[in-house]
């Protein structure tokens, strides 16, 4: 097996990485501090063609493979967790969607806008009632001439306040379950729409995470997305690739850990030697760098799956499962490693802490992901 990038994977990491060192890097500390959504970022994202990587260029998009997808978000949440997930609602969670299930109208008129950062995108599938169970819809949306007309609410929406543009699942027949879920494409500024207070969190700062109320929303009939009934189909085929998302951020914010807790290791002393030295601390950094290679390697073997055009649920739920955990893991050894350091403000794994929970819940929790992978394996 050949476990080398390309010239191309190569060249989009190297550009990446070096953006976020030098622009997103500095920035991210004060982000999380002030909770401030960082437009700034958003509009360097969109310059760099990163807000719709894998989208074709025809469509306003940098043509990226899943792979360079993998690899960038990897990058973005080594350096700021919260530009990576305003960044994959985007990029994964909404032109996702449109490009892979929309009408070639669909495409030209809203594509273009959201890759150049000048539209931003959110997913609303989560409800009160219905997260892990996303079969489980409430909000209902009904036909009327040349319009349809959504009631209902929505919940843990990132980028939910700031989106120009939401794909909406909504029931048309509850009686059918699953299959009377459809997806629409709503405008923030439709009648009928209304946003709620953006929570607040134990992390993520600076990435608004709202409620969406819809209250007799009309939207052009023109805005459904795929046909009525596939909604869950569209939902969940996006999951997937939002999976490889999660796992390589997750690595990435494992990476962070590790790196911070090396430089660490080495400056701090105790008993006279860096605590580098000491054997307990060399277990933790070996644990953590092992896990950092393992993830890696599953969400790449995923991504390479996505990009050939085979089957990858499997992989994604495991690369996700798998590599949240693992860098949750290393958040709570890195601040083990930095001792009664790790626990301050002054120092990044404290964020990274905050931040990698999440990781462990969204895109399908740590539960959902292994009953996908028990399904697969078990054959259906």
């Amino acid at each position: 097996m050949d476990f080398r990038l390309s010239p191309d994977q190569e060249l989009v990491r190297d550009t990446v990485r070096r953006f976020c060192r030098d622009e997103m890097m500095p920035r991210a500390k004060a982000i999380d501090k002030t909770g401030e959504f960082p437009r700034d970022m958003v509009k360097r994202m969109g310059e760099l063609g990163l807000l719709g990587m894998f989208v074709p260029p025809d469509y306003g998009g940098a043509g990226s493979d899943y792979v360079s997808f993998g690899l960038t978000a990897e990058e973005i949440t080594r350096a700021s967790a919260t530009c990576s997930v305003i960044w994959g609602a985007n990029t994964s969670l909404t032109c996702g969607p449109i490009y892979n299930f929309g009408t070639e109208e669909q495409k030209h008129r809203f594509l273009p806008k959201l890759c150049s950062g000048e539209y931003l995108g959110a997913y609303a599938l989560t409800e009160p009632q219905a997260g892990s169970d996303a079969a489980n819809l409430q909000t209902t949306a009904r036909k009327e001439k040349d319009e349809f007309v959504l009631d209902g609410q929505k919940t843990f929406i990132t980028n939910g306040s700031v989106a120009d543009v939401i794909v909406v699942f909504a029931t048309m027949d509850k009686k059918a379950g699953h299959r009377g879920i459809s997806a629409f494409l709503v405008p923030r500024k439709s009648k009928g729409l209304t946003l709620g207070e953006d929570f607040e969190k134990m992390g993520l700062h600076g990435s608004p995470t709202s409620q969406l109320l819809f209250d007799e929303c009309r939207i052009p009939a023109e805005n459904m997305v795929g046909k009525p009934g596939e909604g869950f189909k569209i939902a969940m085929a996006t999951l997937d690739t939002g999976r490889i998302m999660a796992a390589a951020g997750s690595v990435g914010i494992a990476r962070g850990c590790l790196e911070e807790s090396l430089a660490y290791a080495k400056e701090r002393k105790t008993f006279g030697k860096p605590i580098g030295e000491h054997q307990a601390v060399q277990f933790m950094l070996a644990d953590i760098a092992t896990n950092i290679e393992a993830g890696r390697l599953l969400y790449l073997r995923a991504a390479s799956l996505r990009d050939k055009g085979e089957r990858y649920t499997k992989e994604a739920s495991m690369a996700k499962v798998f590599a949240s955990e693992m860098a949750m893991d290393a958040a709570i050894k890195g601040i083990q490693i930095h001792g009664g350091n790790g626990y301050i403000t002054d120092y990044n794994v404290e964020r990274y802490f905050r931040d990698i929970k999440i990781f462990e819940i969204f895109e399908g929790t740590s539960e959902i992901q292994r009953i996908v992978i028990a399904r697969e394996v078990l054959g259906g």
